[in-house]
């Protein structure tokens, strides 16, 4: 009984509302053409404003505030992408601003006036080949600067490429470098990966034995770089904001990305008037509750300074010289020279020679 009771409410209520709403609706039929004659000037005249004041102040914020949304730019191919994004968003400026005006200027214009009737157009095919192909021709412009510029930047990079490898995983970055002798990276093997071995290297490959890790990124200012990436968990994502660069790392395949540094540090310091500017590498995507702490420093250096900085760096298989028992025996001493183990070696013949001196 409580149920039917409570129905019988609301279905009351629902009839009450409709007999208001069609009340309304004759009300309106009804209403005297001057009243409405006068309410749609006030509005036409608001419209107005409204195109007036929001154009101006869309140009004002946008001029006022333009430095505080535009990034610095410091590789070759993010000044291109930079200029295509710029161009675009002309285009679309321009094209906002014609139709808001020519919007609100029409609603204006062609109020409802007493006495006034509006002329029925079935079509215009001037207009509509106007307003078809110059947008087309516009947005086609656009579509194939950007595919030129999208080959040049997916291109595969040359040969004497910096190459540099990426691994992403929860929740830090690791950096691969090849060494100074043959100047390529060593296979890996995700198998192989341990505590201690991060990358996986396949130390029977001879390029391994010279590579190295390091703890920031280092980049050469005018070299062309090659970065290969990979995760060893989830989705993680590379984002260079200052180089334009961006590519996910993927489980399971490598990607990579191909770019020219432009400024080095320093220079983006002085630049940007901040002497504690440093680049920054962080991942975009959210890669698990840490994803916050996977920031890593970058550094652009002169070309002579990120040479002497690699040569000055230890490679991995030296300092971790437990893994030389993986190096197949044909090739023991080639690794052991080539990961700089050599010396370390021969200087201990000498000192065991004398402590069996003393002995003796």
């Amino acid at each position: 009984m409580s149920l039917i009771i409570g129905l019988g409410v609301v279905l009351v209520l629902a009839i009450l509302y409709m007999i208001f709403r069609i009340g309304n609706l004759v009300g309106l039929v009804k209403k005297d053409e001057e009243d409405l004659s006068s309410g749609n000037s006030i509005h036409a005249y608001l419209f107005m404003a409204f195109s007036i004041l929001g154009l101006s102040g869309f140009y004002w914020y946008s001029y006022v505030h333009f430095d505080k949304y535009v990034l610095p730019v410091a590789s070759e191919h993010g000044a291109i992408t930079d200029y295509l994004f710029w161009v675009t968003m002309v285009v679309i400026v321009v094209a906002f601003t014609i139709i808001s005006l020519v919007m609100f200027w029409f609603t204006f214009k062609y109020r409802y006036q007493k006495g006034r009737k509006a002329e029925y157009l079935a079509d215009n095919h001037v207009l509509e080949i106007i307003w078809t192909i110059v947008p087309a021709v516009v947005l086609a412009l656009l579509i194939f600067t950007g595919l030129k510029a999208w080959n040049d930047i997916t291109s595969p990079a040359s040969k004497n490429a910096e190459i540099i490898e990426l691994v992403g995983q929860q929740f830090y970055w690791t950096v691969r470098y090849p060494g100074e002798r043959d100047h390529q990276l060593g296979h890996h093997n995700y198998k192989l990966i341990d505590a201690s071995n991060e990358f996986g290297l396949d130390l029977t490959d001879k390029n391994s034995f010279d590579d190295f890790k390091a703890q920031e990124l280092h980049l050469p200012k005018g070299k062309e770089i090659l970065l290969k990436i990979r995760a060893k968990d989830v989705l993680h994502s590379v984002f260079l904001p200052h180089f334009r660069v961006k590519m996910d790392a993927v489980p399971g395949m490598q990607t990579t990305f191909k770019f020219i540094a432009t400024k080095t540090t320093q220079e983006m310091r002085d630049e940007t008037g901040n002497a504690k500017f440093n680049y920054e590498m962080a991942c975009t995507e959210i890669c698990g509750k840490g994803h916050f702490s996977m920031r890593f420093l970058v550094i652009v250096d002169e070309p002579d300074v990120y040479e002497k900085w690699k040569s000055a760096q230890d490679t991995w298989l030296k300092l971790n010289p437990d893994y030389l028992k993986q190096v197949p025996a044909a090739l023991k001493e080639a690794a052991m020279i080539n990961a700089g183990i050599e010396n370390q070696t021969n200087a201990a013949a000498p000192a065991a020679v004398s402590v069996v001196s003393i002995a003796n």
